[in-house]
This record gives C-alpha cells, structure tokens and sequence, in this order.
C-alpha cells in the first residue's frame, strides 16, 4: 500500500494519486487530506471524483465522506459504461474530469461520465479552456477525449451539467519541447441569459478582441453567447494557438466588475505568456504532467508552481522517472520511455 502525504498539496494531489492509482492499479492511502488549506479533508467536489473513480474501477475505499482527512482507494481494472455524479454544490465538474482523464489509458471499452456541478467557477479551468486547451493536446498524444456541456453553472448554484467520454487509449510520445509560432487567439465568452440585455458577453469579447489585435494577435475566432443558469454569472476564455501547442487563459465576471477589466484579465496572462518560450500555460502544466509520465516526452512549462513540484513529487513516489532542467526562460520537464514504472 503506497502511502501519500496530502499535506504537501490541496485537491489536484489527491485527483492525481486517485488517477495514478487507478491506471496502475497500485492502492494508496492518501493521509493529511488537503491538510495545507483553512479547510482540509474532502469537499464535494474531491468527495465526487473519488466515488466515480471507485465505480469505475470497482475499488475498495475507505473515508468516503464529507471532511474525511485520510482515503484509501484499492482500484481493480477500469471498465467502461455510464457513470453520473452530482456534485451538489457549485463544486467544478472539470476538475472532477481531470481525475478520470488518466483512466483512457487502461480502459478495455467507452465509458462516459456525467457530472452535475460547477463549469465556471473560482480556482478552476471553465469547461471552455478544458474544451479548446488541454483535451486537444492530450488528443495529440493519442488520448481519445471528448466533452459535451449541457448546462452552464455558476457560482453559488451551479446546477451547470456536461459529460466527459473516454475511449481506450494508446498514447504517442508528448512533444511539447517547443510550441512553434503563433497563428492566433481565439475567445470564447459566456454570460448567464439574465444579463443577456447588457450585452456582457459580447462587451467582454469586444474588449478581449481589441486587447488582443492591440498587441499585434490576430483574433482567428470569437464566440460570444448567452445561456440559461441557475445563477447569475460570465465567463470568458482566451485560447493562443501556436504551430505545435496551445494556451489557455480565462477569467471570470463579479458583480460590479466591468465587461472590460474580465476581459483584461484574461488577456493580460496571454499577453505576458506569449511573451515567454514556455509552450503551455502554467495550470495547463501542472495538469498535464501525469499525461506525459504516462505517454513519456517532453514538456516547456514556464515556472515550478507549488502544484508542479508536488505532482513532480507524487509521480516520483508512483515510480515515474522525471527530469527537470532549466531553460533560459522557464523549465523543461521530460519523461523516458518507457514511461510506465515497473
């Protein structure tokens, strides 16, 4: 039984020793549940991901409950079907989705899965820049991934709906050494239909547009819309796409917040990472390390967060072999093949 200390990082260390246990199936406990944050143990959200993962797997878990501080998860083989959740709360749905992710890799037939939640909250990727972002360049890799929203949810209700499908997959080599040239942003804004009338999200991609040709990005598509919700809220996401990766930055609307400072945000990190050699963004980085532990390769991030050096860190202690070294102006995180621990 590999045991995890869950002190050294918040909920993305126990999704991904969830993840990595499941695709080696190699039981763990993980101890200190979030134990670094003002509220540790388990929340809806993390509550969620565990308990799809043990029914996909079929996995004995124990401490399954609300503020848990120690889990242990036996998984058996994955296997496909239908699987749904409901996070109850605005808890992120794409977070949920980033633990079941790893599993393509051992699954033997589909599976899907349906999570009620959160698709644009705080502290976590909108379903936009998972959609336009992570998901194509784990397709790259031979990752077979598809996500379908249903219903946006916001902030405090979430009630927002999407499905995650997962095919078995066999992964290529990650080659994300050098991101090549830029061709272009594109930006995807979303706003709940209740604020339809003031246009927010057409205003937050007027100015995320302007932003963007004002630095000299060509603007290769803009989507803006209104949808139903439960709750009041906007969303906009900024996507630069290069000749051999992508980016995603993203941002979200508060009440009394203008159209134009969402959309600044959002473009003010796009601005500043095109500005680097790194050929993905920082959370994209953290979140795709145990996709190239697991397909082998090489990935420029461009700084070690907190969240990268404890997945460094994790996947060390589930056998993965990483190298990091500097660039002159980031890191470059590389993994041999073969990538799978013995």
């Amino acid at each position: 039984m590999l045991e995890i200390d869950g002190g050294a990082g918040g909920g993305q260390l126990l999704r991904s020793s969830l993840s990595l246990a499941a695709v080696t199936r190699q039981p763990v406990t993980v101890t200190n549940v979030r134990g670094s944050r003002p509220e540790p143990g388990l929340k809806p959200q993390h509550l969620t991901a565990l308990e799809l993962l043990a029914e996909a797997c079929d996995a004995a878990v124990e401490g399954a409950a609300l503020g848990s501080e120690t889990v242990t998860f036996e998984p058996s083989t994955p296997r496909g079907g239908h699987i749904e959740a409901d996070v109850a709360t605005a808890g992120s749905v794409t977070l949920v989705f980033d633990a079941l992710l790893p599993l393509a890799t051992a699954l033997e037939s589909p599976l899907r899965a349906t999570v009620t939640g959160g698709t644009a909250v705080a502290w976590s990727p909108p379903l936009a820049t998972v959609r336009h972002v992570k998901h194509p360049l784990c397709r790259e890799v031979g990752l077979l991934t598809f996500l379908t929203r249903h219903r946006s949810g916001f902030y405090p209700a979430g009630g927002g709906q999407a499905t995650l499908s997962l095919a078995p997959s066999s992964l290529s080599r990650l080659s994300l050494a050098d991101r090549g040239t830029l061709r272009g942003g594109r930006i995807y804004s979303l706003a709940s239909r209740d604020l339809a009338e003031a246009a927010v999200a057409r205003r937050q991609a007027d100015a995320a547009e302007s932003a963007l040709e004002a630095a000299g990005i060509e603007v290769l598509e803009r989507h803006a819309g209104s949808v139903a919700a439960e709750s009041t809220g906007s969303v906009i996401s900024v996507e630069l796409s290069y000749e051999r990766s992508r980016a995603g930055f993203d941002a979200l609307g508060e009440p009394g917040k203008p159209a134009a400072d969402v959309a600044s945000d959002a473009v003010d990190d796009a601005i500043a990472f095109d500005e680097t050699d790194a050929a993905v963004d920082r959370h994209t980085a953290d979140q795709l390390l145990v996709v190239l532990a697991l397909a082998g390769g090489e990935l420029a991030i461009p700084e070690r967060t907190d969240h990268v050096e404890a997945s460094l860190a994790l996947l060390e202690q589930f056998g993965f072999e990483l190298a990091v070294d500097r660039t002159a102006d980031g890191w470059l995180v590389s993994a041999p093949e073969p990538a799978l621990p013995t």
